[in-house]
């Protein structure tokens, strides 16, 4: 499973070039797991070893959207066919709160407060994302401990950095240089 992921991400999600990243700067390598992520035979992959990734103590998945979604949906899916989690839900972090009715930055149906919940993300690079969703989820009252990501982009180590001020473990599936 971890080969036949890594080779869908080489042929589908890695590019070399000159590409300016979401951080604002500019790197050789760029990597896109939309394209794996968005088909069923590597959202399937992808979800089953995010899974593995999950301590049975996580109530809830959630990412910021765009990049988590189908992570967040896949996982909880793989999750209630394994029935390793199978009470393990899926919460979608918004960027800006919603502009309408309740005004919600989290959706998804919310565990009970203080319930751990992971976070997924795709591609780690600074880890802000992956900030931006802990933050809000811990804002809203639950625990989380971890960070679940597809590709560690290996920004001179910045992310763990990161993650370690907040609290938090980061745990990727690959390294950017597993892709290359």
């Amino acid at each position: 499973m971890r080969d036949e992921l890594l080779n869908l991400l080489k042929q589908h999600a890695y590019r070399k070039g000159e590409f300016k990243l979401s951080s604002g700067r500019t790197s050789e390598h760029y990597c896109n797991c939309k394209p794996v992520t968005l088909s069923g035979q590597g959202l399937l992959l992808t979800s089953c070893m995010l899974l593995e990734c999950i301590k049975p103590s996580v109530r809830a998945v959630a990412g910021l959207t765009l990049g988590a979604d189908p992570l967040v949906s896949g996982v909880i899916m793989a999750s209630y066919e394994a029935v390793l989690h199978s009470d393990l839900n899926g919460l979608i972090v918004r960027k800006k709160p919603k502009g309408y009715g309740t005004g919600a930055w989290i959706e998804g149906p919310l565990p009970e407060k203080g319930s751990e919940i992971a976070i997924l993300e795709d591609v780690i690079t600074t880890g802000g994302s992956a900030i931006q969703a802990v933050e809000k989820v811990r804002d809203a009252g639950y625990i989380v401990n971890d960070v679940i990501a597809i590709v560690d982009r290996q920004e001179n180590n910045e992310a763990y950095g990161l993650m370690e001020t907040a609290n938090l473990e980061l745990t990727s599936l690959y390294k950017l240089e597993e892709l290359i």
